[in-house]
């Protein structure tokens, strides 16, 4: 989505954040750049018992609660990308629901909304409106339809997005007291500022990285295919918790730990070789946003792999984690992407980049379930978009009590659904070492064995 290439101009308005504008930048029309929450809704509201959508009905509770918003989150729901000048900014722009707000061919199940995940995954959003649409999806569950709700990535990233989420689906959801925050965030201590010398050493290392190849030849760094490939996780997010913290480690550290094992079971299954260390990107949530949709950090974390114990990974990956989170947030966002002509050159370089090897991210969700027009959102699941030459990703959302993960890959090399059983069998092999105790709502729960 080249600035050039916007189908307006216009004088003033609010002008992108560097951030916001680097995700502008970088989208392009192999690699769009739109996140999306899958979910699955039961009957309430505009689903009726049977599981039937009124849409009517659910564009007039989106259009009362759009026009409420003034501040927030939700006000780019009603903006789109223009030019002023030299630089983009967001412009009020009416969203016209009976396009942003829309029914799809029905699916078979929860894997059929999947598969339409994967197809959504590689479509742009058109330019000319506000940068989200909300489809209902028909088919996904016996009690109620699925929806996709899809968002440009100059609009918000994970953190911002959880907010956003609940701003959208606010009916029946936490007050606005508890703040959403990354997992990778739960044990991180306070740290002191580097010094300006110390920080422009570490940003000049950094950016010299982008140009250095570690990874060794793998198919999971390569141009990216037309087609992709979706496939959802769950586990009990409790017994998870616990068994991390025995480990020393943290909800993320199991995560990263099981993902090893999901990225080595998708290159052995078709004969790919494993190197010896995969290193992944991990995105950190800064604690200063400033107003934008987008502020991370990145940290990087080598996943050693060939060891078949994921509680000895675990402990590996929580040693190596607790030092660098730090790292990462005191050094904010990229460098190269804090410009215009830095982001494209970082779009560039990211197409050959052999720095990393997959892409890991993980946000703190509600903790109570959210419903939007009084419909009650069950399951909820992320996708994120592959970027650059990386064919590997998966995310993770903490929902309700679950952490919901989905791996998304480049399905003409790699296959999401060997990946995802192995992530499932690793984040349930861990979950089930842990010992029973109260969940989020203080109640004892067992943990769940792993699917055979």
């Amino acid at each position: 989505m080249r600035p050039s290439l916007l189908p307006w101009r216009r004088e003033g308005g609010e002008r992108l954040s560097a951030a916001d504008a680097s995700n502008v930048e970088i989208d392009a029309g192999d690699q769009v750049n739109v996140f999306l929450m899958a979910g699955l809704l039961g009957p309430g509201g505009w689903v009726a018992t049977d599981g039937c959508p009124d849409l009517d009905l659910l564009r007039r509770v989106v259009g009362e609660r759009l026009a409420q918003v003034t501040s927030g989150e939700l006000r780019r729901f009603s903006q789109r990308v223009g030019t002023s000048g030299r630089h983009l900014v967001w412009e009020p722009c009416r969203p016209d629901l009976g396009w942003h707000v829309r029914s799809v061919e029905p699916v078979d199940g929860g894997a059929g909304l999947a598969d339409l995940c994967s197809l959504l995954m590689t479509v742009p959003l058109s330019l000319d409106r506000p940068l989200w649409e909300l489809l209902v999806v028909p088919g996904a569950s016996p009690e109620g339809p699925g929806l996709v709700l899809r968002i440009h990535h100059a609009v918000a990233d994970g953190v911002a997005g959880v907010a956003l989420l609940r701003a959208f689906f606010g009916d029946g959801g936490p007050g606005p007291s508890e703040r959403s925050t990354p997992a990778v965030a739960e044990t991180t201590p306070p740290t002191t500022r580097p010094g300006r010398l110390s920080s422009l050493l570490t940003s000049l290392t950094r950016v010299v990285a982008v140009f250095r190849a570690t990874v060794p030849p793998t198919v999971l760094l390569g141009p990216l295919g037309a087609h992709r490939g979706v496939a959802f996780v769950e586990v009990d997010l409790a017994p998870l918790a616990r068994a991390a913290r025995t480990a020393g480690g943290t909800v993320n550290d199991a995560l990263l730990a099981a993902v090893t094992a999901a990225a080595e079971a998708a290159l052995r299954v078709d004969g790919h070789p494993v190197p010896a260390v995969l290193p992944a990107s991990v995105p950190v949530a800064l604690p200063d946003r400033r107003g934008s949709g987008n502020a991370v950090g990145v940290m990087l974390v080598g996943l050693p792999t060939g060891e078949p114990d994921v509680r000895r990974r675990l402990a590996s990956v929580a040693a190596t984690t607790s030092a660098a989170k730090a790292g990462a947030r005191s050094q904010g966002t990229l460098e190269l992407t804090r410009t215009r002509w830095g982001s494209r050159l970082f779009a560039r370089l990211a197409r050959r980049q052999r720095f990393i090897a997959l892409f890991v991210t993980n946000v703190r969700g509600p903790r109570e379930p959210l419903s939007l027009g009084g419909a009650p959102l069950r399951r909820a699941w992320p996708v994120v978009p592959l970027q650059g030459n990386v064919r590997f990703g998966v995310s993770a959302l903490s929902y309700a009590g679950r952490l919901a993960c989905t791996v998304h890959v480049d399905a003409d090399v790699l296959r999401a659904d060997v990946a995802a059983r192995t992530l499932q069998d690793e984040l349930g092999g861990v979950a089930s070492s842990s010992p029973p105790g109260p969940d989020h709502r203080g109640q004892t729960v067992r943990p769940i064995r792993p699917p055979s």
